[in-house]
């Protein structure tokens, strides 16, 4: 039996997203990465949460789009994934990207560090790009596959 994947929001209104299709989709993301998905929580906040998590629990003192909480066993991924709203916008005006493609990018990209790819080591950022890119097609396609 699949584990459940909740979201949630603190201090932030919750963004308009289609859950079952997301659920979907980081099944079939942790699938292709010989991964199973047990218990997942996102929670979407503003820049002041994220900033205090980051204190608290990593000691960083700076804004972050998503602090990835691993609590995976083996193949099993599992975790606490903390979304800043706030700096997903900012990002995405930055960047010139759409806020809800920003947003997609950043939900899986927690989901791919569960599934052991870093992003911090030489090389290991254009890993993690064209591993998001990969997922954002999937989602496009299962998209498409709705309809």
């Amino acid at each position: 039996m699949p584990g459940l994947i909740s979201w949630n929001c603190k201090n932030t209104q919750m963004p308009t997203l289609c859950f079952p299709l997301l659920e979907r989709w980081v099944r079939e993301v942790a699938k292709t990465h010989g991964r199973i998905t047990g218990d997942v929580g996102y929670l979407f906040c503003d820049d002041e949460h994220i900033l205090a998590v980051n204190r608290q629990f990593l000691q960083h003192d700076y804004y972050t789009d998503i602090i990835t909480f691993d609590y995976s066993r083996g193949k099993l991924i599992s975790g606490d994934l903390v979304i800043s709203l706030d700096t997903v916008r900012s990002n995405a005006e930055m960047v010139g990207a759409e806020y809800d493609t920003e947003l997609h990018r950043v939900i899986i990209h927690g989901i791919l560090h569960l599934c052991g790819i870093n992003d911090k080591g030489p090389g290991e950022r254009e890993i993690m790009e064209a591993n998001e890119d990969a997922a954002l097609e999937l989602l496009n396609k299962l998209r498409k596959d709705e309809f």
